[in-house]
């Protein structure tokens, strides 16, 4: 009972870390350009998707990573360059842009991998499992909790010991001041852009790899997104974390003990923290 327990707080703690690596992408847009991009989704399943064809087409894993990445990256320049700018400060017209951008990428998708499942190859190393504490755990979804630790820890030092980071932190509170102060406040903006568009990217190729890629990934993966936002508040990466971990942990917990009640068991607790908390765990006003 204890090892099967174990496994479930491990398979909760993996998805976690891929929720966040996703979310964080997420709320970094949303905290800083305050979009509420719902072509995230989209995006991640893109980027699984390229993930997916160079990995197949080289059999290199991390050159995969890459190229989804640097797509996605080019991608939402395109959609914050192309489409956005000619609606920014108009949150509706934002929001119904971006679900449009949305259906437009599964469209694009569907077009060309078709309606198939498809799962990214994952590297000969990583295969297989580790035997510890009487279990036996797959390798790949260690290394996808490592890697969402070492993307949160990588994220917490670009914002909090870098010029840039303090760019992006001044941007989010006061834009103007940014600007007369001789700063291309539009350009922090476009590599925050970037930044989080290749965040899911790379999420979309590491869960291609245990989730699978399929044409409703992406509205399933925006759902988790929200709720993570919203419970650890906009603009907030320790919110985003710690929404990540809830999240993953009641989506594991939900799905073993009441499968019939699954969501309800994620969006049961964020209503409540939103009576208590209406911007969220970690939100500012």
């Amino acid at each position: 009972m204890a090892s099967l327990n174990l496994v479930q707080v491990l398979n909760g703690l993996t998805l976690a870390a891929l929720l966040f690596i996703v979310a964080s992408g997420f709320t970094l847009i949303f905290g800083l350009l305050r979009i509420v991009n719902l072509a995230h989704g989209a995006l991640y399943l893109f980027g699984g998707y390229i993930g997916y064809s160079v990995t197949l087409g080289t059999g290199n894993f991390v050159l995969g990573l890459v190229a989804s990445m640097l797509f996605v990256a080019l991608l939402g320049v395109v959609i914050d360059q192309g489409l956005l700018r000619f609606v920014r400060g108009f949150v509706l017209r934002e929001v119904l842009l971006t679900l449009g951008v949305a259906f437009v990428l599964n469209d694009i998708a569907l077009l060309i991998w078709g309606g198939d499942t498809f799962s990214v190859q994952v590297p000969a190393a990583l295969r297989g499992g580790l035997r510890f504490a009487g279990i036996f755990y797959p390798t790949y979804r260690l290394f996808v909790l490592a890697l969402g630790i070492t993307v949160f820890v990588a994220l917490w030092l670009l914002l909090n010991r870098t010029r840039l980071g303090a760019l992006i932190r001044a941007g989010v509170d006061d834009p103007e001041m940014v600007d007369a102060m001789g700063i291309n406040i539009r350009r922090v903006f476009l590599i925050t852009a970037m930044l989080g568009a290749s965040l899911a990217g790379l999420g979309g190729t590491i869960g291609g790899a245990f989730l699978t890629l399929y044409p409703t990934a992406d509205s399933e993966i925006l759902v988790f997104s929200l709720a993570i936002v919203i419970i650890g508040g906009s603009g907030s990466l320790a919110g985003a974390a710690v929404g990540a971990l809830l999240v993953g942990m009641l989506n594991t917990v939900g799905q073993v003990m009441f499968p019939e009640l699954a969501y309800f068991v994620i969006f049961g607790p964020m209503a409540a923290i939103l009576a208590f908390r209406p911007l969220g765990l970690f939100g500012r006003a």
